[in-house]
């Protein structure tokens, strides 16, 4: 039977090339692999960082959660809990992982109760420097911190000394994104006052948060809109929820109180649908940041204690063994010095002999 020949069909209109489809494969091929996100949620305890990151990601992530009673808090450390979970929606895989600091900012005396997750931040900087070093680097995870929600509470009054000092700490290592939690406990003008007063004090210390980036001028108006008010809205006051209630017919997840409900998603009782927007829409360049700024500044940190010459965990062993060659090359050095410090003295010795035998010689005649 004879092959059948088929000739390559075109699929493009002629005076079209087609690399305007690289879009579509870099797409196709990020889904394949999915994405990775490590997010870190600091506060103290009962300001609702569980409840939020449940409501943020429709998802359970501490169903078996132990909560200690004051006489187990007395002697607590601040201690890091890190909870992955692959979440898929319409066939995009995400890996969240969940950072959370029980333990901080509830001992009396919290002077630096944040060197855990500073050593833990830099653990994994440490880790993906090893992994980007080795000789596999097909799959590396990362599990770099990407960004770190930081709950100030409602009824301080702006930053506790506590909050200023864990942000002046950690803000040249992570993305910081300022929330002021249980916002349900405030009216409207106290908010506006709150916010103004917390970007007034971050202002005045130097803290760099993390800044949402600027829209290119091709963009459209109304993304443009959305991007402008999520500039004015930080830092964002939130209330979370996880529970379903019935208003007006409709099932809205949310707060029942005596006086009314407070609706989650509703952007005019709280900010929860603009940090939810902030934290899916700028996924990338917090990701970026963290690459391109906070990475890079540890690395060159520790190029620069290195002396500009890093040294490769997968080549400690050829080190070593540089290191091995390099005694025995010391070794060999000295032994042809003290050979030719001997040949030197023998040819003396030699030289007076001949001198003696010469001067015995004239004695003789």
């Amino acid at each position: 039977m004879a092959s059948e020949h088929r000739t390559f069909a075109n699929p493009e209109q002629a005076g079209y090339v087609g690399f305007a489809n690289l879009p579509n494969q870099v797409h196709r091929k990020s889904v394949k692999k999915g994405f990775e996100f490590t997010l870190m949620v600091v506060g103290e305890a009962g300001l609702g960082k569980s409840t939020l990151v449940n409501s943020l990601f429709l998802t359970d992530l501490y169903p078996e959660r132990h909560i200690p009673g004051a006489a187990e808090k007395i002697d607590k450390t601040v201690s890091i809990d890190a909870s992955t979970v692959e979440i898929e929606e319409r066939g995009v895989k995400l890996r969240l992982t969940v950072v959370d600091t029980p333990g901080y900012g509830d001992a009396i005396n919290n002077e630096d109760c944040f060197n855990p997750i500073i050593k833990y931040i830099d653990e994994q900087f440490e880790r993906y420097l090893q992994d980007e070093s080795g000789l596999n680097r097909r799959n590396i995870v990362d599990n770099r911190v990407h960004c770190c929600f930081y709950f100030i509470s409602p009824t301080g009054h702006g930053l506790k000394p506590l909050d200023i000092d864990f942000m002046r700490a950690l803000h040249h290592k992570v993305n910081i994104v300022p929330v002021i939690a249980k916002s349900d406990t405030l009216t409207k003008r106290e908010i506006s006052k709150l916010k103004s007063k917390i970007m007034n004090e971050i202002e005045e210390n130097g803290i760099s948060m993390y800044r949402i980036p600027d829209c290119d001028s091709d963009e459209d108006e109304d993304f443009k809109e959305q991007n402008r008010q999520l500039k004015d809205g930080m830092p964002f006051a939130i209330c979370g929820s996880s529970q379903l209630i019935e208003v007006k017919g409709r099932k809205v997840r949310g707060r029942l109180y005596p006086w009314g409900v407070v609706e989650v998603e509703n952007p005019d009782h709280c900010d929860f649908i603009k940090l939810r927007s902030m934290l899916i829409t700028h996924m990338q360049d917090l990701q970026e940041v963290t690459q391109d700024v906070h990475y890079e500044n540890f690395r060159s940190e520790k190029l620069a204690k290195s002396g500009g010459k890093p040294l490769k965990p997968k080549m400690q062993r050829e080190a070593s063994l540089e290191t091995k060659m390099s005694e025995k090359d010391k070794i060999l050095l000295e032994k042809e010095a003290e050979l030719k410090r001997m040949q030197e003295m023998l040819a003396k010795m030699q030289q007076q002999m001949q001198q003696q035998h010469g001067v015995s010689q004239s004695h003789n005649v």
